[in-house]
């Protein structure tokens, strides 16, 4: 695949802690990109969002499982000490590091529980199911808030994401390290087929040329998964015979 065709890269987890991870970073990146609300609609955005991943924090055990994968990743740069030529500072750096953010999880409330508790955050997601119910009438609070000045509400911003950070700086340190354990691969699918085992992995990283208007869908889980190509236009949308992308099992 040319290096200057444009691509986009799609990424599918295969086992449900990697579903849940990959659903957080997503969330937490929309709210660390939209933090200048000086807009209700973009506000409510902003809230919606952080809502959701309210929600997400609410099922499962999101601190345990990301502290397991923190220690793995420790054990695994352990056995790099003994190669031949390792660049010892970088692993002794990446063990360091990994170490702070396993601590500063350990060390944090239960996650999101300050979010819950504020009374902004509690008052809109108590309407946000409501259509319309984040109306002036319906939820004068949020207005008034809206017509504070921009530098209170940044504050407020700030301080709301800072109770994210230590969730934020791990999960991105271990999906960083996941996503490098895996080398994209040049492969060929058959009249939109491919398939493949992908034994001990946790997510597939699949990226595909652009101009072909086509999108994968991925069936899997952790020894093997599924993907067929489908076009974007269903109606008059080609799959071609052969179709050359790029495929890396993390």
């Amino acid at each position: 695949m040319s290096d200057v065709s444009p691509s986009f890269l799609f990424e599918h987890p295969l086992n449900e802690k990697m579903r849940t991870w990959l659903r957080i970073e997503f969330l937490l990146q929309q709210l660390y990109g939209q933090q200048a609300l000086s807009e209700t609609a973009i506000a409510l955005t902003f809230f919606r969002t952080l809502s959701d991943l309210l929600d997400v924090l609410e099922r499962g055990e999101v601190r345990t499982e990301l502290l397991k994968e923190l220690e793995r990743q420790q054990q695994k740069l352990l056995t790099w000490v003994d190669v031949p030529g390792v660049d010892m500072p970088l692993i002794d750096q990446l063990r360091n590091q990994l170490k702070a953010r396993a601590a500063a999880l350990m060390a944090a409330p239960r996650l999101g529980q300050a979010l819950r508790e504020d009374r902004l955050i509690s008052l809109v997601r108590q309407r946000l199911s409501i259509p319309g119910g984040c109306c002036s009438f319906d939820l004068p609070t949020l207005h008034m808030w809206m017509h504070a000045p921009q530098q209170d509400r940044d504050v407020d911003i700030v301080n709301w994401l800072q109770t994210l950070a230590p969730l934020n700086q791990a999960l991105t340190m271990a999906l960083d390290l996941i996503r490098q354990t895996g080398s994209f691969r040049n492969q060929i699918s058959l009249n939109g087929f491919f398939q493949g085992n992908a034994e001990g992995a946790d997510m597939l990283r699949l990226s595909i040329n652009l101009t072909q208007q086509l999108y994968p869908q991925i069936s899997g889980h952790k020894t093997r998964y599924a993907i067929r190509f489908l076009p974007l236009d269903n109606e008059h949308g080609v799959v071609p015979e052969r179709l050359a992308f790029e495929l890396a099992c993390c």
